[in-house]
């Protein structure tokens, strides 16, 4: 595999190509062969199988009879990061109470290069037309999250960021074109939240607002997620929305808060 480009004297490679094995596994390849993860990964079978044994005796992968498969322990991974963020802890309990008074799931997701990925869901038992759950991962423009993260970058970052291809696999309804994307996120700062229609995928609609750290950055965005059969962008604006920034100021507050106390205890 050559060398990656962009990186400092004390890049580690290996690590590197470790996290490439992981990432290799998608839903639709929960097991794959030795051969279909060096394909997948570039890399050359020997260290391929090398990375896989490690993985293995790390606990984070299984081998069986028809190949390799990650293990629930690789949760703990994206878990310790949500942790040590502190937000699932402090938007759990609002967010409970946001999907018991909609009926709706409520999620947080934060940015990723181009992509939105979930870090926080409370869901309701609907059929929806793609599955969510933490660690998913779509295109941030044409979702509610991803644009009231976009909308509060600085034009540079903004274009840097959307220049990432997406690592969702997914291609989405709407792709507007620079002008489009400038006006819909302008529509978006000027209001302080966003909704999308349909716009990522066939009955998918839902409303965002931004999360705030004490500094009043964007660190993440939280919405309610509805089927367009089910309720209307009317009702969702008139009833839901409402309800969501009053939760999203609350969790946005108690974050702030958080930041003030001391995560460590030192003796004098």
């Amino acid at each position: 595999m050559p060398a990656r480009p962009d990186t400092g004297p004390d890049f580690i490679e290996a690590l590197a190509r470790g996290l490439d094995v992981i990432r290799a596994f998608r839903p639709l390849r929960p097991v794959m062969t030795l051969s279909e993860v060096a394909t997948a990964t570039g890399l050359a079978r020997p260290t391929t199988r090398r990375i896989l044994l490690t993985l293995v005796e790390l606990g984070y992968v299984r081998q069986s009879e028809s190949g390799f498969a990650l293990t629930p322990r690789v949760l703990e991974l994206g878990v310790a990061y949500v942790r040590s963020m502190g937000l699932w802890d402090v938007a759990r309990p609002h967010m409970e109470r946001l999907c018991a008074r909609t009926n709706e799931s409520v999620s947080i997701a934060q940015l990723d290069g181009s992509d939105i990925i979930y870090v926080a869901r409370v869901a309701v038992p609907k059929i929806v037309t793609l599955s969510v759950q933490i660690g998913t991962r779509f295109p941030a423009l044409p979702t509610s999250l991803g644009k009231v993260q976009l909308a509060a970058l600085a034009p540079a970052e903004l274009e840097a960021v959307l220049a990432q291809p997406t690592r969702s696999g997914l291609t989405p309804k709407w792709r507007p074109d620079a002008a489009e994307r400038d006006a819909e996120l302008r529509d978006v700062r000027a209001r302080g939240w966003a909704l999308t229609d349909e716009q990522l995928a066939l009955g998918i609609r839902s409303v965002a607002a931004p999360l705030r750290d004490g500094n009043g950055a964007v660190v993440a965005g939280i919405n309610v997620n509805c089927h367009a059969s089910e309720t209307s962008v009317e009702h969702m604006v008139e009833h839901h929305l409402p309800l969501l920034l009053q939760v999203a100021g609350e969790i946005s507050a108690d974050f702030a808060r958080l930041g003030t106390v001391p995560h460590e205890v030192v003796a004098s």
